[in-house]
C-alpha cells in the first residue's frame, strides 16, 4: 500500500481528490465505498465523524472535507504547481474558487437527494428541484462571466478540479445551455488524461440530466 489512500464513493465529492491526485501523478491507493449505511459504520466514522466521503489516509491520520483535502495535498505536493502558497499573486483568487466548488456542490446535492435518494414522488418538492436548479444556473453563469482566458488562473491549477468536478455533478441538473466560456473550459478539461480517468465513472446517476417535474 502506498502511504495514500482516498475512500472514495463514486460521482460524489471525493471524485475531486481523486482527480487531484491523478493529476498530482503521486502513487495512491483507493477504497471504493457504497452511498448506503456503510459511511455511518464505526470503520467509516473513525475517518470522517460526519460519515461523508471523502476521507484521505495521508501521514497516519485521516484527513476530510474536501477543499482542506485539495489545500493539503498541494501544500504537499508543490512542485505539481497545482496550488498557489501564501503570498502568491493569485493565492486569494485560487482559495475562492477551490471553495466556490462546494456552492456548487450543495445545490447538486439538494437536486441528487430529490432526484436520486427519494424514492416516492410525495417526498419531492418540485418548487424546490426548479429553486436548486436555478441556483445551479447561477452558479454557472459565475463560472462564465470570470473566465478571461483558458483556465480559472493563469495557469491550470486545483481551483479548475475543484469547480470542474462540481460543474459535472450539477449538470444533471442545469444544462450548460448558451455559455459559451463555460463549455469551452469543460472540453479542455475533460481532454486532459487524468479527467478521461476519472469523468467516465459511474455511481450515484442513472440519467445524464434529471428535468424538473410538473408541480
Amino acid at each position: 500500500m502506498t502511504g495514500l489512500l482516498l475512500h472514495h464513493v463514486p460521482q460524489s465529492r471525493s471524485q475531486r481528490v481523486l482527480w487531484l491526485l491523478r493529476e498530482l501523478g503521486v502513487p495512491f491507493d483507493v477504497r471504493v465505498w457504497s452511498f448506503d449505511k456503510a459511511l455511518r459504520s464505526e470503520e467509516f466514522l473513525a475517518l470522517n465523524p460526519a460519515g461523508r466521503v471523502p476521507a484521505l489516509e495521508i501521514d497516519g491520520r485521516a484527513i476530510w472535507e474536501t477543499g482542506a483535502i485539495l489545500e493539503v495535498l498541494c501544500e504537499r505536493f508543490p512542485e505539481a504547481g497545482l496550488g498557489r502558497a501564501p503570498g502568491h499573486a493569485e493565492r486569494a483568487d485560487w482559495l475562492i474558487w477551490v471553495h466556490f466548488a462546494e456552492t456548487i456542490s450543495q445545490h447538486a446535492a439538494a437536486c441528487t437527494q430529490s432526484h436520486v435518494m427519494l424514492r416516492e414522488d410525495w417526498m419531492r418538492s418540485p418548487t424546490v428541484m426548479k429553486l436548486e436548479a436555478a441556483r445551479i444556473g447561477k452558479c454557472f453563469d459565475a463560472v462564465e462571466a470570470r473566465l478571461t482566458g483558458d483556465w480559472l488562473l493563469a495557469t491550470f491549477s486545483a481551483a479548475d478540479v475543484a469547480v470542474g468536478q462540481a460543474v459535472w455533478m450539477a449538470r444533471h441538473f442545469h444544462r450548460v445551455g448558451e455559455r459559451p466560456k463555460l463549455a469551452a473550459w469543460l472540453a479542455r478539461l475533460e481532454a486532459r488524461p487524468a479527467a478521461a480517468e476519472v469523468a467516465g465513472e459511474r455511481g450515484l446517476y442513472a440519467k445524464d440530466f434529471y428535468e424538473v417535474p410538473d408541480a
